[in-house]
């Protein structure tokens, strides 16, 4: 029993009074006397020792304490019934897998494929959400990530399911017409698109191929996410160093064109890691297997 936690009945009282300011509208809408109301608010107030409402003749007004409580126990009363609602739904289905991903390997690599999942196992639904950074499964309601790194994280278990492989540089088609075949010192010349989780990624490139490591390997916009640096290479905005793996489908369509045949390989990867306690969950077994089995046959794989 969580002894500092009022009755959930206080709380929805609370709540329908805030959001009317009006004990006799929170009444009304709860199916309760207007004294019911009024003895649960005060009782809420007497246990927190906070005033909550200030009384003033017929009416209440929210103190700034009673706003900000509103506010809290408001999102929490919703988060409460999302997750109601959603296990109800779930009656008979199957089991939910939280899973977390980083923003265009889910996009790119996993949605497309994740039809042929649904179809192994109709009783799974996988649930994704985007997590760029680090994070403690302890804190979060996730069940298992999907994660850009070096390897596995501590305190979980987990795999690498393929290395990133070649990153070339890439632009749209209509940035190279009428250029003849490129050397480093011209796209080098050209404008650059950088990714803000990866600012040395040019120069590095740069270096890699015998290019002095001048201010021009650091100068141009920036972008948060792959998807973004992608957009802005196919608008004619410069040239991207991008993953082949992530941008397969703009190269297919020829919405994207290899600048210069020069890669620089990456030794990091995507992993799946999932804590201790629900690694041996069967959701997150059966997705794990599932992933493997991709992996063997798809040209991606480094």
């Amino acid at each position: 029993m969580r002894k500092g936690i009022p009755n959930l009945a206080a709380l929805q009282i609370f709540e329908a009074a805030a959001r009317h300011e009006s004990f006799t509208r929170a009444a009304d809408e709860l199916a309760l006397t207007q004294s019911a109301v009024c003895r649960q608010v005060a009782a809420l107030e007497n246990r927190l020792g906070v005033a909550l409402f200030l009384r003033i003749k017929k009416r209440v007004v929210l103190t700034p304490h009673g706003r900000h409580y509103a506010a809290q126990v408001r999102k929490s009363l919703e988060r409460i019934e999302r997750d109601t609602l959603e296990l109800m739904a779930q009656r008979g289905v199957g089991r939910i897998l939280e899973l977390a991903v980083v923003p265009t390997f889910a996009s790119q690599w996993l949605i497309p494929r994740l039809p042929q999942f649904r179809a192994l196992r109709p009783d799974i639904t996988v649930n994704l959400s985007i997590r760029t950074e680090p994070f403690l499964f302890s804190d979060s309601p996730y069940d298992a990530a999907v994660y850009f790194g070096h390897s596995v994280w501590p305190g979980t278990q987990g795999k690498l399911l393929f290395r990133e492989g070649n990153v070339l540089p890439l632009c749209s088609p209509a940035l190279l017409r009428g250029q003849a075949p490129l050397a480093p010192e011209d796209v080098a010349q050209m404008p650059l698109l950088h990714l803000s989780t990866r600012p040395d990624a040019w120069r590095d490139w740069f270096r890699l191929h015998g290019l002095g490591n001048d201010v021009r390997a650091v100068s141009g916009p920036r972008y948060e996410l792959f998807t973004m640096l992608s957009s802005a290479a196919q608008a004619g905005m410069g040239v991207a160093l991008m993953p082949e793996i992530l941008a397969a489908d703009e190269l297919a369509s020829q919405r994207l064109a290899v600048a210069l045949e020069l890669p620089m390989t990456s030794d990091a990867g995507y992993y799946l890691a999932a804590p201790d306690e629900t690694a041996g969950d069967e959701p997150f077994v059966a997705l794990s297997k599932w992933l493997s089995s991709l992996v063997p046959r798809d040209p991606i794989d480094a």
